[in-house]
């Protein structure tokens, strides 16, 4: 599928209980701070202990856009994480970076890192085709995703006929693209490379781990990786999505069927787990990310002079405006965090943001990368570099969309020198970080850290965003129409509507299909397989 937040010092110390309930001191100091790590002095800019009526407590300020948080530890053990904002509030809060949502209770303060358990790190990816014949069923797959296309409750049995549609619609475009990049996607080699340097790292570090690689929609597929996991006897699992930012079609997917498997697999029930849900704002990516970049510009006639071209994977812009996924905020703050790390090197370029990979006829995420592209050469930009920012792989979203669709855009748009920042991949850097974020990690193994008392033990992060996407997931109901009504009855966009309509129609069409057994599909024979 071609698919700034408050910087938060410590405030002065304080003896009395209450005094946790104040804000935090808010200061224009460096973003240094701004990095939190996965242990809870790491989490929290300030941090006070108090003991009440024979309970521990330990009140912080997450760092996280000036968003509050209680971190109680109970004589029973367990870790509990409550918001200190209104219900009512949520919507406008994002997913902490280190909210930790795990399977057991355990006092996370006297855990032993590893002892004498089996641990495993679980990368979870998209996955791609390793052969042309792999592109269909492949598309298949990940258009069967309900977290990909949301259809209404009442169509929710055309999910797959209207997948296996629009794959085979597909796929001959998509065959292009794979052949012009070599004949399938570098993917999976890449993230097994990645699993591997992340193992060696562990392991210099003295965390003997075993590293596994789930997918979402192509192979090795999450479900071989969980079997693997239980014939190795791991007994501590760290699930790392190899997505920097949350979202809902991303990490969101990965770790909702993370969350089925393991509600039906009794072993899995058993076994301590915890979730490290994004980690773009992480000291070792950051510097590695501007270390790329860093080199790539000299190789410009005049490094000052280029614009530091960001392109993210979008997202529909109704998950960002009314499904309150977080992506969004958190890759402009990704972008920010990368400059600020710049700056500190007397790189001063200036920069934008745009999202690429939009399909279908609903709005997504703007400034898109092509329209971007073309002002900027209307503008007068005359040298561009390409910062893959949401992809730590090479894959066709970069080989193909960024290389050859986009640079030949950006040279008729009167850019003058394009160049591209390659993919993390196996960068020492960033690969050690990803160790130190799992060290950082396994202490939490078997605690529960949440943000709703009430909320289920689960897999999916249950930060503010996790309670949005239970309210809206409830009743699997429609996402709003992504783009503003005018008060006369048309949308501002033509193509969206005219897109809208022709959805309409491929719908009635599929359930005339499927009601009667008669038309061309059945005499292609597309559904009659599925059926």
């Amino acid at each position: 599928m071609n698919m700034k937040g408050l910087i938060q010092s410590p405030c002065s110390s304080s003896s009395s209980p209450s005094a946790f309930l104040r804000p935090p001191c808010l200061t224009s100091a460096s973003r240094d701070s701004k990095f939190p790590l996965l242990l809870p002095q790491a989490i929290c800019t300030s941090q006070r202990i108090y003991q009440c009526s024979g309970v521990h407590m330990e009140a912080c300020h997450n760092s996280y856009l000036s968003k509050h948080c209680m971190v109680a530890r109970f004589s029973s053990g367990w870790s509990e994480t409550q918001s200190l904002f209104p219900k009512q509030s949520l919507k406008k809060s994002l997913l902490p970076p280190g909210v930790l949502v795990t399977s057991k209770s355990q006092d996370v303060s006297n855990a032993p890192i590893v002892g004498d358990d089996k641990i495993g790190v679980l990368l979870l990816n998209l996955g791609g085709p390793e052969t042309l014949e792999d592109v269909q069923p492949f598309l298949f797959n990940l258009f069967a995703d309900p977290d990909i296309i949301r259809l209404p409750r009442l169509f929710c049995f055309l999910q797959k006929p209207l997948a296996q549609f629009i794959s085979v619609l597909r796929a001959p475009k998509s065959k292009e693209g794979y052949a012009s990049i070599g004949g399938g996607s570098p993917l999976r080699r890449i993230t097994d490379a990645q699993a591997e340097e992340l193992r060696n790292f562990l392991w210099e570090k003295n965390v003997p781990a075993d590293v596994y690689v789930g997918m979402r929609y192509w192979h090795p597929f999450t479900e071989e990786a969980i079997e693997q996991i239980k014939r190795d006897g791991i007994t501590k699992l760290v699930v790392l999505p190899l997505y920097p930012q949350f979202s809902i079609s991303t990490s969101g997917s990965s770790l909702r069927l993370l969350e089925s498997i393991f509600r039906e697999d009794e072993y899995l029930v058993n076994m301590q787990h915890t979730v490290i849900p994004s980690w773009y704002q992480r000291k070792g990516y950051i510097k590695a990310m501007a270390d790329l970049i860093e080199k790539e510009l000299i190789n410009f006639d005049c490094p000052e002079q280029v614009m530091i071209f960001f392109s993210a994977h979008g997202v529909p812009l109704a998950y960002v405006e009314e499904a309150g996924d977080p992506y969004k905020a958190e890759m402009e703050e990704c972008v920010d965090l990368i400059m600020e790390e710049l700056e500190k090197r007397k790189i001063t370029n200036a920069c934008t943001l745009a999202y690429q990979s939009r399909v279908g006829p609903v709005e997504w995420l703007k400034p898109y990368t092509d329209e971007t592209i073309i002002e900027l050469g209307q503008k007068g930009v005359n040298s561009l570099l390409a910062v893959p920012i949401s992809f730590v792989s090479e894959h066709i979203e970069t080989l193909e969309e960024i290389d050859v669709e986009y640079k030949e855009l950006a040279l008729k748009s009167g850019i003058k020198t394009w160049g591209r920042v390659p993919a993390l991949g196996c960068e020492p850097t960033f690969i050690s970080d990803l160790a130190d974020a799992v060290i950082e990690s396994l202490p939490y193994v078997g605690a529960m850290a949440v943000s709703n008392l009430e909320a289920r033990q689960s897999l999916v992060p249950l930060g503010s965003v996790e309670e949005l996407l239970a309210a809206y997931d409830s009743q699997r109901r429609e996402l709003p129409p992504p783009v503003t009504v005018s008060e006369w009855g048309w949308t501002r966009s033509a193509e969206t509507w005219n897109g809208r309509a022709a959805m309409l129609a491929v719908l009635v069409l599929l359930a005339l299909e499927v009601t009667t057994g008669e038309g061309f599909l059945h005499q292609w024979r597309v559904l009659s397989s599925l059926l």
